[in-house]
């Protein structure tokens, strides 16, 4: 059996992110083959083509993590009916310099929580309308749009609701599905 690399993105930099204590519990019920290495947005400056002959080193490790991953997943909040503002520069940074696009390809998902109940639905059609572009290959159904309520996640990530506990495993082996047979189909060099 192969273990497959996945990347990972947080959308929120907040120090109190429930997208973050979201990626802990989807990572808890990932099949074992799946190994996660979060990509962190945080100190990357903005993104200017000005820094296309020679990315600052926040950007160089961005793209050289992504290189190394065998898929990527998005786990993002909605700011202003969109995705944030720091998540949006680091697909920036991974999709330039032109003809050096790091999603080409590369199997993709999207997830997100939100204290209201349509979760982070305006935020994942955005996401997704830059992914396309993006060429990356994206995992359609099941849709994950997360009703955030906090006494269904434990710090460490612990799913203490059945329902919600059935619904993330299964997004989760549905990702696992998705990423074996877009590499079936398209492997990474």
């Amino acid at each position: 059996m192969s273990t497959y690399q996945v990347a990972y993105f947080v959308g929120s930099l907040s120090s109190t992110s429930i997208n973050r204590t979201l990626s802990k519990a989807l990572i808890r019920l990932a099949p074992d083959d799946l190994e996660f290495t979060e990509i962190p947005i945080g100190d990357l400056p903005l993104y200017s083509p000005d820094f296309d002959e020679d990315y600052p080193p926040e950007a160089r490790a961005l793209k050289d993590a992504l290189a190394g991953a065998d898929a990527v997943l998005f786990i993002t909040p909605e700011y202003n009916r969109s995705i944030p503002g720091a998540l949006k520069n680091a697909i920036d940074w991974a999709s330039r310099p032109w003809g050096q696009n790091s999603f080409d390809h590369m199997p993709a998902a999207v997830i997100g929580a939100s204290i209201g109940q349509i979760g982070t639905a305006v935020a994942q059609q955005s996401l997704r309308g830059v992914l396309t572009f993006c060429n990356a290959r994206q995992m359609t159904a099941p849709e994950a749009y997360i009703w955030f309520k906090p006494e269904v996640y434990t710090e460490d990530g612990e799913v203490t609701d059945e329902d919600t506990k059935s619904f993330l495993r299964g997004f989760m082996e549905e990702f696992r599905a998705h990423v074996e047979r877009v590499l079936t189909v398209l492997p990474r060099d």
